[in-house]
């Protein structure tokens, strides 16, 4: 079964493209529907087209699957449309900017029957699956701590595109568009976070969201987690490091694939270094990135088992999301999980500062 793909947005949407392109038995891209000709030109091909009819798109009956790669404040009424016309729906992350209009999505995807499968691409690579097998191995054992840095450069020159930088346009700052798949990569490895104590601050850039934020986890098995995150680092580095009591797993450094990058995985007793060079050297490799999302996506749809995104996956992500506003507007420790009588959970946007507290 091949899927007839429309991407929205040239942006993102551009490395979308290339990885349907090396997949060309499961997807044909027929679409690429973005207001900019200029950006979208070099994506073009006798199987690809052009349009600036958002609408049209979306309701195409030759279209089977709709990606979203616009701006967030673009992406619930697009998802939703999508979803009435009767085609599931990849959607870039943030997905949406509430509980409430997550909890929506989930209640009209169930209704027209089609699915929405959010993008935490980290998820995929030869470290992840390394890392899956050790811990189905049952050689990592209790998880102790964990650090994460997301510590990228994003200068004035980022922030002159119009809707970067504001409430209204990307919904959040760094925590929502930058370091939220390192904190999905942190559940998808520990499970559950039970509480964050978080603090934010605009330290870098003159935009109205955060751009740096020191955070503190408690996760639901016991583990304790800081995350650090700034977009004033002179380079762009992501790393994760996980300690337990059989092992401690490290990552590499590549900003937006650490799970592709060659990780370190140091035994310790009782567990030996051969046992996890045996699980190793008989774990396959994997796509990685937008690659293997999107082939799980394609072997899910096939009714193929894979280890897919799902919409509660997303919910997971955008709760702690929730409460580390939460927190660091009440400047407080925020349990998890959040009832829906939560004071954020039509959504997280400030009444005045953007930094809650100033």
């Amino acid at each position: 079964m091949t899927l007839t793909v429309a991407i929205l947005g040239a942006g993102i949407g551009a490395q979308h493209l290339a990885a349907y392109r090396a997949l060309p038995d499961r997807f044909r891209v027929k679409t690429i529907c973005d207001l900019d000709a200029t950006r979208a030109a070099p994506l073009l091909s006798a199987q690809t087209v052009h349009t600036t009819d958002l609408d049209a798109t979306v309701t195409d009956p030759g279209i089977d699957l709709i990606d979203v790669c616009l701006p967030p404040h673009l992406h619930f009424d697009t998802t939703a449309a999508a979803l009435k016309a009767g085609k599931h729906v990849i959607c870039e992350k943030p997905l949406v900017p509430s509980l409430a209009e997550t909890d929506k999505l989930q209640t009209l995807s169930q209704q027209t029957n089609r699915q929405i499968f959010p993008v935490f691409q980290y998820r995929y690579g030869p470290a992840a699956t390394q890392f899956k097998a050790l811990q189905a191995a049952g050689l990592t054992g209790k998880a102790h701590v964990a650090t994460l840095e997301t510590h990228w450069n994003r200068d004035a020159a980022y922030y002159a595109t119009p809707w970067r930088g504001t409430w209204a346009g990307e919904n959040g700052g760094a925590i929502l568009t930058h370091a939220i798949h390192i904190h999905d990569w942190l559940t998808y490895a520990l499970g559950p976070v039970a509480q964050v104590t978080a603090l934010l601050a605009t330290g870098v850039n003159r935009i109205d969201v955060e751009d740096c934020a020191a955070l503190t986890l408690k996760m639901a098995n016991g583990a304790l987690v800081t995350s650090s995150v700034t977009l004033g680092a002179a380079t762009d580095t992501t790393r994760i490091r996980l300690v337990f009591e059989g092992l401690t797993a490290t990552s590499g450094t590549d900003p937006y694939a650490p799970a592709n990058a060659a990780w370190t995985f140091t035994a310790r007793a009782p567990t030996t270094q051969a046992q996890i060079e045996n699980v190793l050297a008989k774990t396959p490799s994997p796509p990685d990135g937008y690659i293997g999302f999107f082939q799980a996506i394609s072997d899910h749809l096939r009714g193929t088992p894979a280890q897919i995104v799902t919409l509660a996956d997303a919910r997971h992500a955008l709760e702690l999301i929730t409460a580390i506003y939460a927190s660091a507007r009440g400047g407080q420790p925020v349990d998890l999980p959040l009832p829906n009588s939560h004071p954020m959970y039509q959504g997280w946007g400030p009444p005045d500062h953007p930094i809650f507290g100033d």
